[in-house]
């Protein structure tokens, strides 16, 4: 079995690649920082790493020509956006740009790229989401608006695509990097590896219907 994970130096993705490589899974890991890519997946075995952005069309192009045999995609990679969030009123259109093209654009093309093999292999596609997607907590509105139209590229291409399984997964709250850029309590936080990692390898293995599921 063989599965691309992006956003996998760090956190849910790096925890994720971890435990299916346990599970002897083939992996292809991406990530924008080269040497933290390399770092994390050193004692990963049948792991090949390409770092690059996922907005990038030359990168994309990478990962979905190592994505031969492809069972499963994970779009993980996100980008918080503005930081101390702002208010919607006074949002810099500029950097909410690049989040869509992080956390929505860039996962859409993915999908595009490797829906072949994935449909020939019957395969999988998990696209991470957030409880910011669907509440409206202040000061998320631009992150949150991201992942909602994530969900809804996620929802429609369930219906589209009945041959292959769509998950779109709001994790939870997590011990990471990005819930500490935001300013929330890290310390009261579970690890990805205790929260999210469990209920993500139970998707994967037990293959139920295309929606959104929540780690909880």
């Amino acid at each position: 079995m063989k599965a691309l994970i992006t956003g996998a130096s760090r956190g849910l993705g790096l925890a994720l690649a971890g435990a299916l490589a346990r599970e002897g899974w083939e992996l292809v890991l991406d990530a924008r920082g080269g040497p933290a890519l390399d770092k994390a997946s050193a004692g990963l075995a049948r792991t090949t790493v390409i770092a690059g952005d996922v907005s990038d069309p030359a990168h994309r192009a990478e990962l979905v020509a190592a994505a031969d045999g492809l069972d499963l995609l994970v779009n993980n990679a996100s980008t918080l956006g503005a930081t101390p969030l702002p208010a919607l009123s006074g949002y810099p259109l500029d950097v909410l740009e690049r989040a869509f093209a992080v956390n929505t654009l860039g996962p859409l093309a993915l999908i595009q790229g490797v829906l072949p093999v994935l449909r020939e292999r019957h395969g999988a596609i998990i696209n991470i989401s957030s409880d910011a997607a669907a509440e409206p907590y202040e000061g998320w509105g631009g992150y949150g608006a991201t992942k909602a139209a994530l969900e809804q590229i996620s929802n429609v291409l369930a219906a589209e695509e009945p041959g292959v399984s769509v998950w779109w997964v709001d994790p939870g709250e997590m011990r990471t990097e990005m819930l500490a850029a935001a300013g929330e309590d890290v310390a009261a936080a579970p690890r990805p590896e205790d929260a999210a990692v469990p209920a993500l390898l139970r998707l994967i293995g037990d293959r139920p219907p295309s929606g959104r599921y929540t780690a909880s």
